[in-house]
């Protein structure tokens, strides 16, 4: 197919501003998912409102009698000036229903709300809102950029435009006011939105989480592959149980919803704040386990990141092993929990140089139990952990991990051989997976992932490697049956 200049200047354009525009049946779940209330009167954000599709849909609720309200303001901020027309065609033809008004801002939200809240003399005034819903731009923040340094006036530090756009939103939102939002799963866990989630946390309560099984279903056209969460939130609510709602695309042919207290969403004493997406009201195999309940550091393991970035020792790679060489570990050298090393048709290196540059970042050859660091979007196991057997490398002293992988460890040495294997089978465990997709939504496991699982006792993980020793092949169902046993009597 031949890209005329328009189209790719457009798509050029929509990557620039981080723009994904909403279908038509996700915004009108979108908008059915707002409470009805006893307010009259309506003050709507649509904060990067682009064609106007989320305003329509709302505005399509409101005029088939799905709110009660009198009279409905919409305030529509698009950066765009491309979109304008289509934006201003979208909404005019409400103009009819007595009681609407809008108003379309061609400016940029971030900068306008920012000088809002700071108090800025040169401030554009707009009002306090009632609802708010939005479909955020997707682009990461540079830290050294001038939307980094307004978010800070405001007391805010968050590293997307996504998350940007939500806090501003809720924080021009009345007490009580709703916000409803598709933003990526990414804002549940790990550092880099701790402060958004504890902002998030702090002011509003949660009332409905909707998750799709990828973000690559629910925008086709865009080819995004970050998995995808519609989320109510209503400003200074009161906290209560949340609707977990899940379909595999936007066509919500299998929607499935169920209530699961807010104590599953958010464990209590998390310093975290990670926030669990529960997909079943049945407790998950950890759950019923209360002997599984030990951190790494408690049965005397470490996990970390492999250390050899490729591209960074360029010259010190080879394709097989040779003289002054050792094993270089790639994903790919792992299979069904195995290693095969070296391959001589694969892509990557097999073998790094022993140099006084590479030693520092090399382990001496023993048991360690690794786990793939990402997965295909849509691969069954999030988990897939593999054991590194010595013999499998037998004239070889040390190892090179390639950042890929996620080694668990002993000070940088190996573990026993029965621990490694026990961990292997264990994290590669359906329980295991369905547990770790509670709270993570990314295709990537990192080693911070791996540390916030529980593990059962040290004694427990080796009995299970004696068993998984005596295997001739470990498939997932009998690792699976063997779990099942083994959990009553750990």
């Amino acid at each position: 197919m031949i890209t005329t200049e328009a189209e790719f200047t457009a798509r050029k354009r929509k990557s620039e501003l981080g723009q994904f525009f909403t279908s038509e049946d996700i915004a009108r779940f979108m908008a059915a998912m707002f409470r009805p209330g006893s307010d009259k009167r309506c003050v709507l954000l649509d904060a990067g409102a682009g064609r106007g599709s989320l305003s329509e849909a709302f505005l399509d609720r409101w005029m088939s009698g799905g709110f009660d309200f009198e009279k409905v303001q919409v305030d529509a901020f698009e950066i765009d000036e491309s979109l304008i027309p289509d934006l201003s065609s979208a909404l005019e033809k409400y103009n009819r229903r007595r009681g609407f008004s809008v108003r379309i801002r061609n400016v940029d939200f971030i900068r306008a709300s920012t000088d809002r809240l700071s108090g800025s003399f040169f401030a554009e005034q707009f009002p306090r809102y009632t609802h708010a819903i939005l479909n955020p731009p997707y682009k990461k923040i540079p830290g050294d950029s001038a939307h980094r340094a307004a978010l800070k006036r405001t007391g805010l530090d968050t590293v997307n435009l996504y998350s940007a756009f939500v806090a501003l939103s809720l924080s021009l939102l009345n007490e009580q006011g709703q916000l409803v939002a598709i933003i990526p799963r990414s804002f549940c866990n790990g550092p880099y939105y701790r402060s958004f989630r504890a902002f998030l946390l702090a002011h509003a309560a949660i009332h409905h989480i909707h998750l799709f099984e990828s973000r690559a279903q629910a925008f086709k056209q865009d080819d995004v592959l970050q998995e995808n969460v519609i989320i109510l939130l209503e400003r200074g609510g009161l906290q209560g149980p949340v609707t977990v709602s899940t379909s595999t695309d936007s066509s919500f042919t299998d929607l499935i919803s169920h209530e699961h207290a807010f104590e599953k969403v958010l464990p209590a004493e998390d310093p975290e704040q990670v926030i669990h997406v529960p997909t079943s009201p049945e407790a998950n195999g950890m759950e019923l386990i209360p002997s599984i309940c030990h951190s790494l550091n408690e049965i005397d393991v470490e996990v970390s990141t492999g250390p050899v970035v490729d591209f960074r020792v360029r010259q010190y790679l080879r394709p097989m092993p040779g003289e002054n060489t050792v094993p270089l570990l790639y994903p790919g050298h792992f299979s069904e929990g195995q290693l095969t090393w070296p391959l001589p048709e694969s892509r990557k290196p097999n073998a790094i140089e022993l140099h006084e540059d590479t030693r520092k970042w090399l382990y001496p050859k023993g048991y360690y139990c690794v786990v793939r660091r990402f997965s295909s979007k849509e691969e069954k196991r999030r988990i897939v952990a593999s054991v590194v057997d010595p013999h499998a490398v037998d004239h070889a002293s040390l190892l090179g991990f390639e950042n890929h992988l996620n080694i668990l460890h002993k000070d940088k040495q190996g573990l026993p051989e029965l621990l490694a294997r026990g961990l292997s089978v264990y994290l590669n465990t359906t329980a295991v997976d369905e547990q770790f997709r509670q709270f993570n939504g990314h295709t990537q496991v990192n080693a911070t992932d791996l540390k916030r699982l529980k593990y059962p006792s040290r004694s427990a993980l080796m009995e299970l490697g004696y068993w998984a020793r005596q295997q001739d092949e470990l498939s997932q169902a009998l690792i699976d049956e063997k779990f099942d046993t083994m959990k009553f009597s750990l």
